[in-house]
């Protein structure tokens, strides 16, 4: 009787080990951007960051800053903007051939429900900065060139330009998979939705698009600009809910919330750049045999928010070096 008591308490301790052992064989290593809203200067460590998956708590394996040179950063303007979007393309120059050496950089237009290169000779993310912004011109101005934003920005990240210097060198020190960014210049509004009613703001299509830049780890930024087929106030409300709702979850940013145009995009593209700055990557284990997970990230570091996608793909590596 004795025996038989022992033997069961053995397995019974026993059990949870091999438990938690085939968990952590099912789990992969899984990686997200993310940043931190602070008021002041932070250096946040892997111990100030606590990581919840599907709502439980997980290790997290590592939290490493986005390099200056480990960063892909797409510009997509929406084609039916306002043509007074051109006295705005200096500030976007400047924005660009300010940024850190070795960034790569990529400048498209959303027309008809995808993204054409700016640059027919160079149409894919290229390191030379000041032949990027050659490419930048006015709008065309005309009403709806987009199809939808929500549209292109699916097609983008599904099919994300390779770089147009080729596969780095694998002595360059440059990461084999760099972080993605996306900052898309829109009036937010989705055309296919129907009405811009404060009672019509659920839309597949911008749904759709969350799901797809989750699933590609691309955080995408936008700045709320007016469209030509639409007033100073129409369509305000629900263009940038939508943005909003883009950036909440994919772990970017939605910059403006006014109505009409902002005075100038340059603070705006400036807190962008400050943004990819802060930027880091986190990797955390996942189980693979899910197809998506739900994500929230918190820290202990005082009056700091960490901006973090809502889901995951598991598996997902958004910086990887050679």
């Amino acid at each position: 009787m004795t025996k038989r008591i022992l033997t069961l308490t053995l397995a019974a301790l026993t059990l949870p080990c091999i438990n938690a052992f085939s968990q952590q064989e099912a789990s992969t290593p899984t990686q997200a951007l993310i940043s931190f809203d602070s008021k002041a200067s932070v250096a946040p460590t892997a111990k100030d960051v606590t990581v919840k998956v599907d709502n439980r708590v997980t290790n997290l394996l590592n939290l490493a800053a986005v390099p200056p040179n480990g960063a892909q950063v797409a510009l997509l303007i929406d084609d039916g903007l306002r043509t007074s979007i051109g006295g705005e393309l200096n500030n976007i120059r400047a924005f660009l051939n300010s940024l850190p050496q070795g960034t790569e950089v990529f400048i498209g237009y959303m027309q008809n429900g995808r993204v054409v290169p700016a640059s027919e000779s160079n149409p894919g993310f290229t390191t030379d900065r000041a032949a990027a912004a050659d490419g930048l011109r006015i709008s065309m101005g005309v009403r709806g060139a987009s199809a939808s934003p929500y549209f292109c920005l699916s097609d983008f990240v599904k099919n994300w330009p390779p770089s147009a210097e080729g596969a780095p060198n694998s002595q360059s020190q440059q990461p084999a998979h760099k972080a993605r960014f996306v900052l898309m210049i829109t009036n937010g509004v989705d055309p296919y939705n129907g009405s811009t009613s404060i009672t019509n703001q659920d839309s597949p299509y911008v749904s759709a698009a969350v799901t797809d830049a989750q699933r590609a780890g691309v955080p995408v930024y936008s700045i709320y600009y007016t469209d030509a087929g639409f007033g100073p106030r129409r369509g305000s409300f629900s263009g940038q809910s939508y943005l909003q709702q883009i950036a909440q979850g994919t772990g970017g940013a939605s910059y403006y919330l006014g109505t009409g145009n902002p005075v100038s995009l340059a603070p705006f593209l400036k807190q962008f750049q400050n943004a990819i700055a802060e930027s880091y990557v986190a990797t955390f284990p996942v189980d693979a045999n899910k197809k998506m997970v739900s994500l929230k990230l918190s820290t202990t570091l005082p009056k700091t928010k960490v901006n973090a996608p809502q889901q995951v793909r598991p598996g997902t590596i958004v910086l990887s070096t050679p």
